[in-house]
Formats: structure tokens, C-alpha cells, sequence
């Protein structure tokens, strides 16, 4: 047997003439394939399905959180405690690492088990034509050839040339983008014509809105349209977000520093004749002090719990990294359909003659007089001539085409519903919707003997078959000129991106003959996907935040631009909306020779018409320029460049099960403005993060400095390993971990996003770090040559107070972490109550670790004097003294 694939690609398939697929299918369309003939063809292209999502296991959850330069450094520290026999150190850093790895693992399940609900699939059956008879079928044993029977409400679940129709439509938004519903015929297209244009095929994944028609299946699975979808996404790369980077970043220079100095002092230490353990021990407390323990666990929890405040607020996220990905955002690539519109069809214009008047949801309609007749006239005409079925009270109660659903409501708004009316005016015919003659007709009886026909259309061909017009009550001829000019007006209305039905009738005394003759035209309604009511001051909200929003859409680009006006997207004082058509969007391999070009794009507003590869490379080309490209979609088409973008957006009410998979967050409420407050959490803690991370390597530069130039001076060790380990498990920790949860500054979605390449610490940090450092090792030295030179301490009384300087000092240092322009006790840190908590805590934990006798054996500490705490009280206060001088010279500088 031919390989049906072989004989006739589905790539040409719409061009063809529908019997010629048939032959090259070897099928028959009377009969349909043998049940043989199935199997062998089962056993040859293999079942109807995708490849399955994989669900994440317990086991790459877990590696996930492992996979961490800090969580390395933080390994080998472990190890070589062992090795050494530090035993108690190296405990309490794996312990850390247990922590950590707990916390993040739990966490991210439950928000991968959350996404994964989401994807839930139904059993779905196909009528199919077999052996002569139509049956029922799985949809999963649909092969090449077999001829299917499609009606309104059917799911399309292969890709089929259509070889009969009536009056066909497909909704095929989920795929292309395109909101309305498209007419089917049989009739070979253009084979270069876009996807959302072969109007003589169906896709997998679409629907069927009204009519009925059979076809031939000429791809299945992977080979169809949805499944070549299905491998861009799997082909598309997921981007390292840009926290993971400045992490890794900040890992190697942790690295580097640590086996500098680490290497530096030992070696000096052995130079000078020292003890060679001796020194050994010291790398080990250096390489302790160098790490800071924290700061897996407090990014953890930052990141964690930035992840429940989103998910409070309607966008669930599905690794912890993105959350802080959000932040850096300086593109959204938004879909139109469904994300800045609400994804049906409503009137928002009704023309008549020498009036047009807005329509609003709420507050309905307007007019006087006559002109009410009018109104009144024009929407009975949308509700009578109408297959549709609207109910206002109950969720999912509407059915049939968006358009009619539309005219139901509008005459709803008025008070005019379809099932009253039809009591009082019975239908007693009907001309069903043809799409060659693009019109509609019904008879309504409205007295005894006398009908009305109302007729609703194209506008172009109901004005050909009207001779009068309606004005105010009155009919008048319906001239050449005033024809023309309703022509204008609905030329005008379509350049808005409105979908634009006319309406007419005529009353008769007969049901039979041609009802499309002498009719009298009332007027045109426009029709309109509305935006969404949230998204112009989302817009806005972007906007005075730096962040970039363009529209990328299956649409037509009038429609596309009418509705990016509507929202905010473009506005004239920005230079108002460039499009830029699928059609003429240079490829990849043109943009590399041509600057001009790139920038062009760079630079556009809108582009419609695009294919699912287009969007991938226009994300591509971003991502080559530097930016942070957030993706939001709903649709199959939407998926591959869901996950090629560094932060993917789905909808989760609307949106399909692939852009799910394919997307790090779920927007539970499908509103654009949920974007915008997941941007300004995101931005509140990559803040935190930088916060408490300047906190705590300062104070373990400080921990390094006190323990090299001890050690070059051949004092002791002010600071013991254990001591040091206690040091950053306790006071790092905490005041971090309180850092890490607050609240955030005011103004910070007033400011531009961060530049990708921004680390987590620039030089300006660095040297604050080192400043900050030099000043608490100085106190902390001070303190240790006072108890041994000036109180006459012991080793262990003058280590001691050395220690408690230390731990004080850090405490105290966490309020040098507030901005230089805000006050020095109305600022973020001093209003945080988590800081104040964690100070509490930790003083307890030190008292602790003094007074508490098998604990201070461990850590070879002894109760001070008077005079040893009032050493550590005036000493530990210098740095956070010397921090806001700094902070205020630096605020006056500024100035």
C-alpha cells in the first residue's frame, strides 16, 4: 500500500480539488476506509494523539533545588568539615542544605501539582463514514483517508480537507488567533494562503460553530497543524530566568573569593611559621566565614513566599525562579483575543439613517420618539432573524454564532427577549444564512395573514436589494448617492476593526417567493470583541513602570489596531500604532543582513497575522537585543513562544491545556492587570533579594576580615568556626529572612525595569560591602584587644566579647539596609515588624548561646562583666552609627 503522505502532503492539501485528495488518499467518500484498511493504517501512522505532557516527578522537583552554585560551595564545606573532622560543622551546614532543599522542593510541588490540574483532557468521538455505515470512533483511532461527518458544536480532531458543506463555520481562534468564526467550503484555495485563510480545510483543535459538512482525514497527531505546534514548543529552549543567572554569577565570584583568600591566609600563616592543622583549620573557619549559609534558605522563602502572594492575587506560578523573572520584564508580547478582550462578540454601534448611536453593556440605548420605532425595529429585526440562544443570568447558557449571540443581547439591553417575542410573532419560515448570498431571512407572523420579513446581511449585498430606507418612521428612496453613502460608513466602521451586519425587511401577506426583493433598509450594527474593562489602566500602569507592551495577533490588523487604540496600547502622543503584517515580516536570516530592518520591528506596536513561527522569532529577536521578554497567550498558537519567552503568561479560565504546559504562570482570572501586580511583586523581591544579600555578605566579608588579620597579626581567633557557623545560621539568617519578606518602597513600579545583564550586586555594592566589612572587623579587633590588653580577660573572656561585638554589630547593621532618600526611622526596614521580630529572636538566641551552660561549653563562650557588655554595647553601635552618617552624606550628595 502508498503511503498516503507520500502521495499528497497536507502542507497542499486546501489547494487541491477535493477529488484529487480523495484518490491520493486512496479512500472512498460513499464508503468511507475497510475496517482492515484502518488497521493497517493505525499500525502505519501510529494512534490520533499528541505526544503526552510529561509530568514533572518527585525526583527532577528535588534535583531542581539542587542545582546551585551556593548549594555547591555550601557541599564542599560540608565535606571538607568532615574530612577534617569538624563534625560539628559540618552537621550544621548540611543541615542547611536540608533546610533549604525542603523548603524549596515543597513549595514548587505543590505549584507544579497545581499546574497540572489544570490539564485535564476528556475522551472525544468522531462520526465517521467506515465500511459503507457512519458510526461513532474514538477520536484517537482516526487515521489518513477516513472520511468524518461534522455539525455545529462538533470538536475537530484531525486535520480534514472538506469535501461537502453547508452553510459551514469553524471557530478556529484557539489556533490562529482570529476571533470570529470562519466559513468552510469546499472550493481549493491559494496554497500560499495564511492558515486562518484555507477556508477549505479543518484543523485539529478547532470547533465547529454552525452547518454541517463531511471531510477527508489527511493528517493525524504530530503531523497535524497542532502537532507541528506541539514540536516548536518542545524545540523552543526554556530560557534561564535572570535570577538564576545573577546567582550563578554571584556563586562563581563567591568561589573565587573564598579560595583567594582562603589560599592566601593559610599559606601566609605557614610562611610565618605557624602550625600547619593549625592553619588548616583556619582555611576551614575563612571558607565557612566566606559562605554565606543563608542565603539559599532566605531566597528560598523570598521567592516562596512571593509565589503565595501571587497565587492570592490570581497568578499561580510554576518555578520559584520566574517569580522573580516578573520584575525584570521590559516586553509583554500580548496576545489579542481573550487577553485584552473579553473573547465574545458585542454590539457597540447601531447606524440609522442620519444617527449612530453608542451601545454600552450597562446602560443599554438611547433615542426619542420615532427614532425609538427605529431602534426598537432594527434590534426585533437581529432578534428575529436568529438561530442563536442567549440567557443573561446563567454562566455557559449561550449557544450558536457570537454575532447572533450578540444581537440577542443587544435586543436584551432593550428589553427584548427572543423567546417572548416569538410568542407574541411565531416564526413561520425561515431562509437559512447562505455564504453565497451572504444573507439571512425569517417570516414572522405578526397579524393574522400578514408577515413580516426580516433580513440581516453583508452590507454591501442587502443595500443592492433594498429600493427605500427608514427614517425616522418614514420610508424614502434609496438612491444611488445614498447608497454610496452607507457604503462609506460601513467601509469606515470595518477600518475601526468593527464586524458590521446590515438590516432590512418588509412586511407581506404571503410565506412564499423570493424574500431578498424590495426590502426596506433600517441600518447597519457594529459588532466589536470588546476590551477588557481592567486593561487600559493596566496599560498605563505599564507604561509609567518603563515596560514595553505589544500586540501580536492572528487578527486582522484594522481589527488589531482599533482595539490597541481602545486599551491604551498605542496612543498619539506615543506616535500612535505601527503594524506590521505576518506577511511582511522580514525571516531571521534577513533581519541579520539588514539593521534597518530589525530596528523597524523593534519599533512596532502591532503585528498581525502572525504564525505561531513568527511569534517564536520575534521573541528571539527581543531576547538577541537584551531584553526580558514576558509572553501572554491562551491559544495552541500562543504555546511555542509561551515557553520561548523568559516569563510565559497563559490564561487559565480560557486558555487551552498546551499554553498551560507551555507557560511559567497561570493567570487564574485571565485579567491583564494581574500581570501588572505580579510585575510589582516581582520587582518587591528582586529588591528584597539584592537587600539581603548586600546584608549578609557584609557581614561575612566581615567574618573573613576578622579572621585573616587575626591571623596575620598571630592574635587569636576572635571568632571560633562553631562561632562563626552560630553567627550565620542565627543573626544572618534571620534579619536576611526578615529582609527577604517585606514589604517593598514605595514608587518601585515608577521606575524603568532592570537591564538583563544588571547583577545582583554591582561595583557600588561591592565597595559598600568591603566599607561596611572594614568598619565591623574593626570594632570587633577593638573589642577582643580591649578584653585582652585593657579588662585583662582570658582567651575565652576576650573571644567572648569579640563575639557578642560581632552578632550585636550584625544586628545592628540590618538598619544601614534602608534607601539613602528616605528618613532614618520612616523607611522600609524600621517599618518592617518582621526585622523587629527577628532582632527579638536573635537576642535571645545570643543570651542563649552565653548563659545557657552546656551551649556555651560547645561554643567556649563565658558570661562578660559590666564592663565587658558596655565594651560590646559601644562597640557594636559604631557601624550602624557610621551607616547612617553614610546614608545621609550620600542623600545630601545627591542632591
Amino acid at each position: 500500500m502508498s503511503s498516503p503522505h507520500s502521495l499528497k502532503k497536507s502542507e497542499e492539501a486546501w489547494a487541491d480539488e477535493a477529488k484529487d485528495v480523495i484518490k491520493a488518499l486512496e479512500s472512498e467518500q460513499e464508503s468511507g476506509l475497510t475496517s482492515s484498511e484502518v488497521q493497517n493504517r493505525l499500525k502505519q501512522f501510529g494512534q490520533n494523539q499528541l505526544r503526552k505532557h510529561k509530568t514533572k516527578t518527585l525526583w527532577q522537583i528535588l534535583v531542581d533545588q539542587l542545582k546551585s552554585l551556593i548549594i555547591l560551595l555550601l557541599a564542599v564545606a560540608t565535606l571538607i568539615s568532615f574530612l577534617y573532622n569538624e563534625i560539628l560543622e559540618g552537621w550544621a551546614i548540611a543541615i542547611v542544605i536540608i533546610i533549604n532543599t525542603a523548603i524549596g522542593f515543597f513549595t514548587e510541588l505543590r505549584a507544579v501539582r497545581s499546574m497540572e490540574a489544570l490539564f485535564k483532557l476528556g475522551k472525544v468521538e468522531t462520526r465517521v463514514r467506515r465500511d459503507g455505515e457512519v458510526m461513532m470512533v474514538d477520536a484517537r483511532d482516526l487515521v489518513p483517508g477516513d472520511i468524518i461527518l461534522v455539525e455545529g458544536g462538533d470538536i475537530i480532531t484531525a486535520d480534514v480537507r472538506i469535501l461537502t458543506s453547508s452553510k459551514l463555520q469553524a471557530d478556529e481562534s484557539a489556533l490562529t488567533g482570529e476571533s470570529m468564526p470562519v466559513g468552510k467550503n469546499p472550493e481549493p484555495v491559494d496554497e500560499n494562503m495564511v492558515l486562518g485563510e484555507r477556508t477549505s480545510m479543518l484543523y485539529k483543535g478547532t470547533s465547529i460553530t454552525r452547518g454541517s459538512g463531511e471531510g477527508i482525514v489527511i493528517s493525524t497527531g504530530q503531523e497535524t497543524e497542532l502537532g507541528h505546534i506541539s514540536s516548536l514548543v518542545e524545540e523552543a529552549e526554556n530560557e534561564q530566568t535572570p535570577l538564576e543567572e545573577r546567582l550563578d554569577r554571584l556563586g562563581y565570584r563567591l568561589i573565587l573569593l573564598t579560595f583567594v583568600i582562603t589560599v592566601f591566609i593559610s599559606i601566609s600563616g605557614i610562611l610565618s611559621g605557624k602550625e600547619i592543622f593549625l592553619m588548616i583549620q583556619t582555611g576551614i573557619a575563612l571558607a565557612v566565614a566566606a559562605i554565606p549559609e543563608g542565603l539559599p534558605i532566605v531566597a528560598t522563602i523570598a521567592l516562596a513566599k512571593g509565589m503565595r502572594i501571587m497565587a492570592r492575587k490570581n497568578a499561580l506560578v510554576n518555578r520559584l525562579s520566574s517569580v522573580e523573572t516578573l520584575g525584570a520584564t521590559e516586553i509583554i508580547f500580548s496576545d489579542k483575543t481573550g487577553t485584552l478582550t473579553e473573547n465574545k462578540m458585542s454590539v457597540t454601534q447601531l447606524f440609522l439613517a442620519e444617527r449612530g448611536i453608542e451601545v454600552d453593556s450597562s446602560s443599554g440605548f438611547s433615542g426619542k420618539n420615532g427614532e425609538e420605532e427605529d431602534i426598537r425595529l432594527a434590534l426585533e429585526t437581529g432578534v428575529f432573524c436568529n438561530n442563536a440562544t442567549y440567557t443573561a443570568d446563567t454562566d455557559g447558557g449561550n449557544s450558536g454564532d457570537p454575532l447572533e449571540i450578540a444581537l440577542l443581547e443587544a435586543g436584551h439591553l432593550a428589553g427584548i427577549e427572543r423567546d417572548i417575542l416569538l410568542e407574541q410573532y411565531p416564526e413561520v419560515r425561515e431562509e437559512a444564512f447562505d455564504p453565497e448570498v451572504k444573507m439571512m431571512a425569517t417570516w414572522n407572523e405578526i397579524e393574522t395573514g400578514r408577515y413580516r420579513i426580516s433580513v440581516k446581511g453583508a452590507p454591501g449585498t442587502v443595500l443592492e436589494h433594498c429600493d427605500s430606507f427608514l427614517v425616522k418612521g418614514e420610508h424614502r428612496s434609496l438612491s444611488g448617492e445614498e447608497q454610496e453613502k452607507w457604503k462609506a460608513m460601513n467601509e469606515k466602521l470595518a477600518a475601526d476593526g468593527l464586524r458590521v451586519l446590515a438590516l432590512a425587511y418588509r412586511e407581506t401577506d404571503t410565506v412564499d417567493g423570493n424574500p431578498y426583493e424590495q426590502l426596506i433598509f433600517i441600518g447597519m450594527v457594529g459588532l466589536l470583541d470588546p476590551p477588557r474593562s481592567d486593561v487600559k489602566e493596566a496599560m498605563e500602569a505599564c507604561r509609567a513602570a518603563g515596560i514595553r507592551v505589544v500586540m501580536v495577533t492572528g487578527d486582522q490588523p484594522h481589527t488589531a489596531e482599533y482595539i490597541a487604540k481602545s486599551v491604551g496600547l498605542v496612543t498619539e502622543e506615543g506616535g500612535g500604532a505601527k503594524v506590521i503584517h505576518g506577511r511582511d515580516l522580514p525571516s531571521p536570516q534577513e533581519l541579520e543582513s539588514s539593521q534597518q530592518d530589525t530596528n523597524q520591528i523593534i519599533s512596532a506596536s502591532i503585528f498581525a497575522r502572525i504564525s505561531p513561527k513568527q511569534k517564536l522569532d520575534l521573541i528571539e529577536l527581543y531576547q538577541k537585543k537584551g531584553h526580558v521578554v514576558g509572553m501572554t497567550g491562551d491559544g495552541v498558537n500562543d504555546a511555542p513562544a509561551l515557553k520561548k519567552a523568559d516569563i510565559g503568561i497563559a490564561m487559565g479560565q480560557r486558555g487551552t491545556q498546551v499554553a498551560k504546559e507551555a507557560s511559567d504562570m497561570v493567570l487564574t482570572d485571565d485579567a491583564f492587570s494581574t500581570i501588572v501586580t505580579a510585575i510589582e511583586q516581582g520587582r518587591v523581591i528582586f529588591t528584597n533579594i539584592r537587600r539581603f544579600v548586600y546584608y549578609l555578605l557584609s557581614c561575612n566579608v566581615s567574618e573573613v576580615f576578622v579572621v585573616g588579620l587575626a591571623s596575620l597579626l598571630g592574635a587569636p581567633l576572635p571568632i571560633l568556626p562553631l562561632q562563626i557557623l552560630f553567627l550565620n545560621l542565627v543573626t544572618d539568617v534571620f534579619p536576611a529572612l526578615a529582609l527577604g519578606v517585606g514589604e517593598g518602597t514605595q514608587g518601585v513600579m515608577q521606575q524603568s525595569p532592570r537591564k538583563v545583564d544588571e547583577p545582583i550586586l554591582s561595583r557600588k555594592h561591592w565597595l559598600g560591602i568591603g566599607g561596611y566589612g572594614m568598619v565591623i572587623t574593626s570594632v570587633v579587633l577593638g573589642a577582643l584587644f580591649i578584653g585582652l590588653y585593657w579588662l585583662e580577660l582570658s582567651e575565652r573572656g576576650a573571644v567572648t566579647l569579640s563575639f557578642l561585638t560581632l552578632a550585636l554589630a550584625q544586628l545592628w547593621h540590618v538598619f544601614n539596609m534602608r534607601d539613602k532618600n528616605s528618613g532614618i526611622f520612616d523607611n522600609a526596614i524600621v517599618q518592617n515588624k518582621w526585622i523587629w521580630r527577628a532582632i527579638v529572636l536573635c537576642l535571645m538566641l545570643i543570651f542563649g548561646a552565653i548563659y545557657v551552660g552546656p551551649v556555651a561549653e560547645v561554643m567556649q563562650l563565658s558570661p562578660p562583666t559590666g564592663e565587658g557588655w558596655l565594651v560590646v554595647a559601644v562597640m557594636s553601635l559604631i557601624p550602624l552609627l557610621v551607616g547612617q552618617l553614610q546614608k545621609v552624606w550620600a542623600a545630601r550628595y545627591a542632591e
